[in-house]
């Protein structure tokens, strides 16, 4: 599966889905046709016995000899992977959650060898995944060779004594070129598409980038303000990569007449603001993509299908459902009610018990 593609691309495919299609190996235990199982939570307190526990965790992971190193020399590197693991799989989920393709672990690996919207938004979530939990781990300790961000005039003592020690995305972003190996670009299309979707994703953690400041001194007189980088929640991330996704633009392959090199430019039709009719460059903030999706309707060896899945009658079925209809039926649901709060200091509800209608697509 990597033999045509840079390691920049292979290893944010396996980032991004915990699996890897070889023969010999699987990322995390996992493979492609074994259901997904979470990982621990965010930087799970597992007991570390020896204190070589991150080496055995860098051995279960498919990696290049290269990152395997860098990661025996970094014991929170481990820990971090499997946190952007869980949470670029959160996020795809939750941003599809209404779409027909969900970013189901089904088909998934039919559907990473080709070129759709959906591919270039896993690469995009995956890498902006690990930036940012790159890091959130240097400013929360968790990383032995990293620590606060470095702003001007922030000493990392002092940050830590207010308790604002900034996320240093910029020991991230350097941090991730060298794990990923990015050094020239690659003369194939499909690597130079996949390279600049990573980048979009790298590009969005970087916008979400915000100064933070906070005030000391006699009765809040801000005598002194201590500022420093933070990070928005990846979710805001997320949002801004579905909205890149909605956006994508399709390109082609157009060869240089003068130089003979090939390079992407937008189809026409496309979003790439060029105003004209022909083929330009896409924006460097553009999701791009070489072919069109599939419907995701039925099941293909690309997803599930819609088929048993979940609507909302006004908002979801027609879509959802591909025009086979739905299907109705009743449930009774338990919720609180009557909630009151009593002195001091409590609330005490009932439980109340709910008949609602819930609908699913019809699988024909």
């Amino acid at each position: 599966m990597c033999s045509r593609l840079p390691r920049t691309a292979c290893i944010l495919r396996l980032i991004a889905l915990c699996i890897i299609f070889s023969h010999t190996a699987a990322y995390f235990g996992l493979t492609g046709r074994e259901p997904l199982v979470f990982l621990p939570g965010p930087f799970s307190n597992e007991p570390s016995g020896s204190g070589k526990a991150h080496l055995k965790q860098c051995e279960q992971m498919t990696l290049t000899r290269r990152q395997k190193r860098l990661c025996r020399r970094e014991p929170g590197l481990a820990e971090t992977l499997r946190e952007s693991v869980r949470l670029s799989l959160m996020e795809c989920r939750y941003q599809f959650r209404n779409e027909r393709w969900n970013c189901s672990m089904d088909g998934r690996g039919s559907l990473l060898k080709r070129g759709f919207k959906e591919t270039a938004f896993l690469l995009a979530v995956s890498s902006a995944a690990l930036s940012h939990a790159l890091a959130k781990a240097c400013s929360s300790g968790r990383m032995e060779r990293c620590t606060c961000d470095d702003s001007p005039g922030l000493q990392h003592r002092e940050a830590w004594q207010w308790g604002v020690c900034g996320d240093n995305l910029k020991y991230s972003t350097k941090f991730l070129k060298k794990f990923l190996g990015q050094k020239r670009v690659s003369k194939d299309l499909r690597a130079q598409i996949d390279a600049h979707n990573i980048n979009i994703g790298i590009r969005a953690v970087k916008s979400g980038l915000k100064t933070t400041c906070k005030c000391h001194g006699v009765s809040g007189s801000c005598a002194v303000r201590t500022c420093w980088k933070q990070l928005s929640p990846f979710h805001d991330t997320g949002r801004l990569l579905k909205f890149r996704y909605d956006t994508a633009v399709r390109v082609l392959s157009v060869t240089n007449a003068a130089t003979g090199e090939t390079a992407a430019a937008a189809a026409a039709g496309g979003n790439s603001g060029n105003g004209g009719g022909g083929p330009s460059n896409p924006r460097p903030t553009d999701l791009v993509f070489l072919e069109e999706s599939p419907s995701f309707c039925r099941a293909s060896r690309y997803s599930p299908g819609t088929g048993g899945r979940g609507c909302a009658k006004d908002t979801s079925c027609h879509n959802l459902c591909c025009g086979r209809g739905y299907n109705t039926a009743m449930r009774l649901t338990s919720l609180s009610c009557n909630c009151q709060v009593r002195w001091c200091c409590h609330v005490e509800c009932q439980t109340c018990v709910r008949e609602e209608e819930v609908y699913t697509c019809r699988k024909a």
